[in-house]
């Protein structure tokens, strides 16, 4: 057996092996990858993803370069550092992919998430509704009788704290 915690009696040497192994604390990492802007691009990147078993915490996708057609995908996933190093390489394995960038190995970083909320809003509860967003800094984006979206950015916790403050007056 490899140093790698390879499953007992395992000859794989697959991603699958590798997560089963306890000895390795998961953890959450950044991903950069520059593709190519291009039809199907995003897709063949998730189908890694899902063909393998890795998980997408949070996604995001925007074009960096438009003369290029070069896009950024961020993808936020966990795994021990075998998988990180393994989701890494087959990446950077992929035709349309430029360039792979672990943002979470390169040190601290900010990191902030956009939340849309939206909240049923009547009588008393669309007084607490207000006076809770204004705690959060949440902006009032939409607004009708009978409900608020709000829009928050922040940590991932502050996020949930909003959700779940919020969820006793009625999320939609």
């Amino acid at each position: 057996m490899s140093a790698l915690n390879i499953k007992k009696g395992s000859t794989s040497h697959s991603a699958y092996d590798l997560r089963s192994g306890n000895s390795e604390v998961e953890e959450s990492h950044t991903l950069a990858v520059i593709v190519e802007n291009e039809p199907g691009v995003l897709a063949r990147v998730i189908g890694l993803f899902s063909g393998r078993g890795y998980n997408i915490d949070s996604l995001t996708v925007a074009e960096v370069d438009h003369t290029g057609h070069r896009s950024r995908i961020t993808i936020v996933t966990r795994g021990t550092p075998a998988v990180i190093d393994q989701i890494e390489a087959q990446l950077s394995r992929m035709v349309p992919v430029h360039a792979v960038q672990d943002l979470t190995a390169d040190g601290p970083s900010v990191q902030r998430e956009l939340a849309l909320v939206k909240v049923k809003g009547n009588g008393d509860h669309r007084i607490e509704a207000l006076r809770l967003a204004e705690i959060f800094r949440a902006n009032v984006v939409d607004s009708t009788l009978e409900s608020f979206v709000f829009e928050m950015t922040g940590t991932p916790e502050k996020i949930d704290a909003f959700a779940d403050l919020m969820r006793p007056l009625g999320l939609v």
